[in-house]
């Protein structure tokens, strides 16, 4: 038997598994840490680098006790973070400036403008993104911030991931030649494809702005899969964290594609990963591009096959931001809400409260919320965004199964799947198909598995998946409840693409509130 530490840095903490390879995970713990927002500009999300490292130390040393071993029984650690959250670093690859985490939007401009020269320049790389490059993404976050900071500018060696960044720190390397850079992250948010000769090239980039000038160069490193190794423990790491020095550090990726690992995703499965936001996520050994979908990238969830992501820009901080309007808690609110029928509420919600990450990758839209009455309360809202996202993810999923992308089972991955029993039967019903829930939440065991692999003890992804991965509780859909939602999708599609795209041809939406007020009228 072998034992591993297992790391998953969140929105808004991170997450510290020790897992055996017998009995699966003996013991964790959670490190929190502050998320910066400001009234004044809702697109701003930034974090310290400090903050998560302490969080880090603190949670290891917790997860350490918590499993009863000791430290030094631990032979290899993974980490996964979320993305894209960039942050600019000097010599040393000591921090300039705060992360840009991914939920930060003030680089709308800065993608528009990535998209329109892409096209314009015939950049094939943008059609592996589904045709439109995102805020949310490492070239837009960081010209963003090149512009915005012209006193730090020059102190700028590198700009890296925060899985990129995590590792390199833990390893001790101090040199941008020498960071280990992930494909996931790379792959999937700088444009970055082997096949394409790697990032896009110089005389691209500073087109978009001179400002960009010489950043390929800076960008250089060790472009791998997460089975090679990023480097080993430094030995003042192992003193901070209480772990012994040496261990193996894969490359690391973002979170949502190593809980799809956790989650036990094969060829044929869809994963949402349900959390703050939802990451959807994918594998095939062969696939059309898909117009809209975030992005396909070979090796960044399983070395072996094409990585497929795509996603909501929101689904629990939607529930949270409900929760917190009504003053009251998520917990609260749900409780009754398996009671309610399909559309009783007569609410039909666009969960656009932080924009759309997919089809549309559009950070302009807003949430929109249609056929209030006098009566309706904050519960009421908040079973019309389950409803929401689970039509939007079923936007996705077509969009998706259109260009060959295989979906032959829907797993409900992510924390809130775990607590939120209301979510997984609407989300059976509005996409008519079973929906599986791991029996045990997965958060981090996709670090695990990976470290595994690091320390050599499993000899394949499958092979650790089998041992470790927890069986699934089935939540089958009601045939009822699924002809009600077929009505509500066609509206919700309509309004989906009609406001939400600005040259769509007119579409009259004069029939939307009578079928609401209908349904709900036939649901009561």
């Amino acid at each position: 038997m072998a034992v591993v530490a297992g790391v998953d840095f969140g929105t808004l903490s991170v997450r510290v598994s020790i897992v055996d390879s017998g009995r699966g995970r003996i013991g964790s713990a959670t490190g929190e840490y502050p998320l910066i927002r400001k009234r004044e500009d809702p697109d701003h999300a930034t974090q310290r680098h400090e903050d998560h490292m302490q969080a880090l130390v603190a949670a290891m040393r917790q997860a350490v006790q918590d499993a009863g071993i000791g430290s030094e029984e631990v032979v290899a650690i993974a980490l996964d973070t979320t993305g894209s959250s960039v942050i600019p670093v000097g010599e040393g690859l000591v921090p300039v400036d705060d992360y840009y985490l991914w939920c930060d939007h003030r680089a709308k401009n800065e993608a528009a403008l990535i998209t329109a020269k892409a096209h314009e320049k015939n950049l094939e790389a943008i059609q592996w993104y589904g045709g439109a490059y995102s805020s949310e993404w490492g070239f837009a976050k960081l010209l963003h911030w090149l512009r915005n900071n012209a006193e730090k500018r020059e102190q700028m060696v590198t700009a890296l991931e925060h899985c990129d960044m995590v590792a390199a720190v833990l390893c001790g390397i101090t040199s941008p030649q020498d960071v280990p850079r992930s494909i996931c992250a790379m792959g999937h948010k700088w444009m970055w494809n082997r096949d394409l000769g790697g990032l896009p090239s110089e005389s691209f980039l500073a087109g978009l702005d001179p400002i960009l000038t010489g950043v390929r160069n800076k960008l250089s490193g060790r472009y791998e899969t997460s089975d090679s190794i990023a480097g080993y423990l430094s030995e003042d790491w192992a003193r901070k964290l209480g772990l012994r020095p040496g261990i193996p550090i894969p490359v690391g990726a973002f979170d949502a594609h190593w809980d799809a690992i956790g989650a036990g995703v094969r060829e044929g499965d869809v994963v949402n990963v349900v959390g703050t936001s939802t990451c959807i996520i994918a594998i095939a050994r062969e696939v059309d591009l898909v117009p809209g979908v975030c992005g396909v990238v070979r090796g960044s969830v399983h070395p072996d096959y094409y990585g497929i992501e795509a996603g909501l820009s929101a689904t629990g901080d939607i529930f949270n931001a409900i929760a917190r309007r009504a003053e009251a808690s998520v917990a609260d609110l749900s409780k009754g809400l398996e009671h309610y029928q399909p559309g009783q509420t007569g609410l039909l919600r666009l969960t656009w409260d932080n924009g759309d990450r997919t089809v549309l990758v559009n950070a302009e839209l807003g949430g929109v919320t249609l056929g209030w009455n006098l009566t309706h309360n904050p519960q009421d809202e908040l079973f019309a965004a389950i409803e929401g996202t689970a039509m939007h993810t079923r936007i996705i999923l077509e969009r998706m199964a259109g260009h060959g992308v295989p979906i032959n089972r829907v797993i409900n991955g992510g924390g809130i799947p775990q607590k939120n029993e209301t979510l997984n039967q609407i989300y059976a019903n509005v996409l008519q198909k079973q929906v599986l829930v791991p029996e045990k939440e997965v958060t981090s065991l996709g670090s695990a598995i990976f470290a595994f692999l690091a320390a050599g003890v499993f000899s394949s992804i499958e092979e650790a998946q089998e041992a470790l991965c927890p069986s699934y509780r089935v939540v089958e859909p009601d045939l009822d409840s699924g002809r009600v939602y077929d009505e509500l999708f066609s509206l919700f599609r309509k309004l989906y693409f009609g406001l939400g795209t600005p040259d769509s041809e007119p579409v009259s939406f004069g029939d939307v509130l009578p079928v609401l007020r209908r349904i709900a009228s036939e649901a009561r």
